[in-house]
């Protein structure tokens, strides 16, 4: 495969967590486990971006985070990428063009948190990564006004799948989105870069 992505077979499912990972942590983990079996996955790829174009402090150097969200998340199903990297991708819309370009026979399925969803509107093209492929989001027990009041999920209400119904996501065709609760860890890659657990290198 180019760029060093993992073999993909027909119709295989594959799950896409992007984000700086700046520290990547247990909680990305443990969501990306979650997601594996709520989603029906046949993979997940953890798409290490080279930067956040919402954030204003830069993120640090990919290698770094790259060895390191590969030290920390070891699982068979799991690869971790620098896709965006090497393509020069800067927003999700994008990426994900190219990706289905470049892996026509897979079934992405776009993964974020509740925090995400709630201000997805501001992401370039929102609308256009809703309408190429599924999206699962993962939140908090609790966090369930915070979606249903955000803007994408008003727009794309008619869409929504009942969490009963979540596995099914990965073989639906877009717009479909679908909110999983599942028991999160209290942490964030904030928090470490703020108690010195990530020090800048």
């Amino acid at each position: 495969m180019p760029y060093g992505l993992p073999y993909v077979a027909r119709g295989q499912r594959i799950g896409l967590l992007g984000g700086s990972f700046d520290p990547p942590h247990a909680g990305h983990v443990h969501i990306t486990k979650e997601a594996l079996k709520r989603f029906d996955l046949d993979q997940i790829w953890w798409l290490v971006s080279p930067g956040n174009p919402l954030k204003d402090r830069g993120p640090a150097k990919l290698a770094r985070r790259m060895a390191a969200a590969r030290e920390i998340m070891d699982h068979p199903r799991v690869q971790i990428c620098d896709f965006e990297s090497q393509v020069g991708t800067r927003y999700t819309a994008e990426t994900l063009a190219v990706l289905q370009d470049t892996c026509p026979q897979a079934r992405f399925v776009w993964l974020m948190g509740a925090d995400n969803l709630a201000q997805f509107h501001r992401w370039k093209d929102w609308q256009d990564i809703m309408a190429r492929v599924p999206v699962g989001v993962l939140a908090r027990p609790g966090d369930r006004i915070e979606a249903r009041t955000a803007k994408a999920a008003q727009v794309f209400r008619h869409a929504q799948l009942h969490p009963r119904h979540s596995r099914a996501l990965s073989r639906l065709d877009a717009p479909v989105w679908a909110f999983v609760n599942v028991p999160m860890q209290d942490i964030s890659s904030t928090q470490l870069r703020k108690n010195g657990a990530w020090p800048k290198g």
